[in-house]
């Protein structure tokens, strides 16, 4: 079993002010497989101490010093990458072949845009002949990330603010310690001045919530449930800090009747990836009524023969859902909906010959409406929801009825209509025909998905302030 205490501040690894062990579940078999500490107040203070005080040179140093930290730190990511593939494989549950594609190529995918979205970045510039404009890194930043997607996030707040010249204090989710832990060495290992970058372990009510009403820290960036996000700006207010927040999604997939044909299929691959805990899942699949019964049979299908197993074993498959808290939640909301909407694959408990690990069968309700809890509320596991359309703008009106805005999808051959819905639907970012989006493309959403954007440009952008200084000679 793996011994991770301490926490990395000030450019060294520390012991916990107060001993609070916190032991690290294996979700593939219910075992733990790490302990780590939960930290103090105290470990708090200290990790935004150090922050503040690194914060003036760090914010004064050259874009072409800083670069050549993050160059350095994206070699150590991918010299080290199996280490960290491993670690997240074992923390929350993502197949091994998986978890060093996706989950470890995510980090690095966003390491390298940020690298690009940097190059011709100017923090200055001329407003009139005698004013000009700077961007400045707005100061001690607070990241607390989620265990979903480990790297991917972790990258998309800490590069950015670094790259700015803000200093941070990492939170990584305690459920799924060890990528962050892990992304610790890797900063040290890079050669970041002390204090630019710190970590503290520890849950919401402690370390969570000491950060956003820590005076000392000028900005939460926070990706996870929109209860949280609530809470968080809650406890920022009173300090007036920025809050940037990525929260849940609901996510409508439009199958027009003129889509590929095989576009259920892959509407339903798509919500089981990661075994449907990704925030821009499209767990809502809205159909034609003249393809409709055939999508039904197809998302069925792929359910059926989705393998579920171990994130040790090799091959394509889903793994099991991160913690019991969460298997017993997404329980729960299969139980409502199948009072609710009828039940064509999967349902309650675990998939035939898995009796221990939190593995959850792939399910799909049929004849669901937009005000069933099935259609409503975030469900974070393998778990589809197909509703019928008969025009345009019913699609427009259903994909809309939500409190959510994250990502929404449309599937047509028509390119004008394609073009007409996507401007209609109200999300931060809308896909279509599977396309996927660019590196450095803007992630976030409207209304209860959040308020910020993440990568490239407009993710270096979430950590600067702007200030206008008059009687600046043109140069």
């Amino acid at each position: 079993m793996l011994e991770k205490r301490d926490f990395y501040i000030n450019g060294r690894w520390v012991a916990p002010a107060k001993p609070n062990d916190y032991a690290v579940i294996d979700p593939s078999t219910e075992e733990q497989c790490a302990v780590i500490s939960l930290g103090d107040k105290a470990d708090t203070d200290a990790a935004v101490a150090a922050a503040k005080a690194a914060f003036d040179s760090w914010s004064q140093t050259s874009k072409a010093e800083r670069t050549k930290l993050l160059k350095r730190l994206l070699e150590v990511y991918n010299d080290r990458a199996e280490e960290m593939a491993q670690a997240m494989s074992m923390e929350m549950g993502a197949p091994i072949e998986m978890s060093r594609t996706s989950q470890v190529g995510a980090g690095s995918w966003h390491l390298e845009g940020f690298l690009e979205a940097f190059e011709n970045f100017s923090f200055e510039s001329d407003f009139t002949a005698t004013e000009k404009t700077l961007r400045e890194p707005i100061g001690v930043c607070a990241l607390i990330t989620p265990w979903n997607w480990p790297m991917n996030q972790i990258i998309l707040k800490a590069v950015p603010a670094m790259a700015t010249g803000c200093t941070a204090i990492l939170k990584p989710s305690e459920i799924a310690p060890l990528s962050g832990l892990l992304f610790a060495e890797y900063v040290d290992q890079a050669g970041f001045p002390a204090g630019v970058f710190n970590l503290v372990n520890g849950d919401g009510a402690g370390v969570g919530s000491q950060l956003s009403q820590h005076p000392d820290v000028d900005m939460v960036s926070f990706t996870g449930s929109t209860r949280a996000g609530i809470a968080i700006s809650k406890a920022a207010a009173e300090t007036l800090k920025r809050v940037s927040l990525e929260l849940g999604g609901k996510g409508a997939n439009i199958i027009f009747e003129d889509a590929h044909p095989k576009a259920a299929k892959m509407g339903a691959v798509r919500c089981f990836r990661n075994t449907g805990q990704s925030c821009n899942a499209p767990t809502r699949m809205l159909v034609h009524k003249s393809r409709y019964d055939e999508a039904v049979e197809m998302a069925a299908e792929v359910a059926r023969t989705t393998h579920v197993g171990p994130a040790s074993e090799p091959g394509q498959h889903i793994g099991p859902v991160v913690s019991e808290a969460q298997f017993n939640k997404i329980q729960k909301l299969i139980e409502i909906g199948m009072g609710e909407a009828r039940l064509v694959a999967g349902g309650l408990g675990r998939p035939d010959g898995l009796n221990r690990g939190y593995f959850v069968k792939p399910t799909v309700f049929a004849d669901v409406n937009n005000q069933m809890t099935i259609a409503r509320e975030e469900v974070f596991g393998p778990v589809l929801a197909i509703m019928p359309f008969e025009t345009e703008e019913e699609a427009i009106a259903i994909a809309n009825d939500t409190p959510y805005g994250l990502t929404n999808y449309i599937q047509t051959e028509d390119t004008e209509k394609r073009r007409r819905v996507a401007r209609r639907l109200r999300s931060g970012m809308v896909e279509t025909n599977g396309q996927g989006f660019a590196k450095g493309s803007p992630f976030g959403g409207y209304k209860q998905s959040g308020n910020g954007r993440e990568g490239g440009i407009f993710g270096l952008e979430e950590f600067l302030e702007v200030k206008a200084v008059s009687g600046w000679a043109a140069e």
